[in-house]
């Protein structure tokens, strides 16, 4: 199940990072069809918000036809969002995983490992528009 993580720091809306960190967990494979997403007073007791920002997560997430309400029984994944190059054994994981180490070795800390991550990232993925360049 998964474990939700509020950045009151982040400057990104609470509903939306519950959004983001049960898509990210679609995308690993580490949320399924047919798993259960914590209630909303496992979400609040784990992370002290309000239930009415749990309930907006879960109905965006509805919305988008990843999660389905089940009356009396909880919300349920309805699709995932993994691909084969984000399973945990796959080889462009491995190779991140190998990248990060040379990373670490070399000084970076966190930050300047997302900070560089995202450069490259914005620069492959032109921001905003969802193209890639080749390369």
């Amino acid at each position: 199940m998964i474990e939700f993580r509020i950045d009151r720091r982040s400057g990104v809306a609470t509903y939306l990072q519950l959004v983001q960190q049960t898509k990210q967990a679609l995308r690993l494979g580490l949320l399924q069809p047919g798993d259960r997403l914590p209630t909303a007073k496992e979400v609040v007791a784990a992370t002290a918000i309000n239930p009415n920002t749990v309930l907006k997560a879960y109905r965006e997430l509805e919305r988008e036809g990843l999660v389905e309400p089940r009356p009396g029984l909880g919300t349920f994944v309805r699709r995932s969002l993994a691909s084969a190059g984000t399973a945990e054994d796959s080889p462009l994981r491995g190779e991140l995983d190998a990248w990060m180490s040379r990373a670490q070795t070399a000084g970076l800390d966190r930050e300047d490992v997302e900070a560089l991550f995202k450069a490259v990232l914005d620069t492959r993925y032109r921001l905003g528009t969802g193209d890639h360049t080749e390369g």
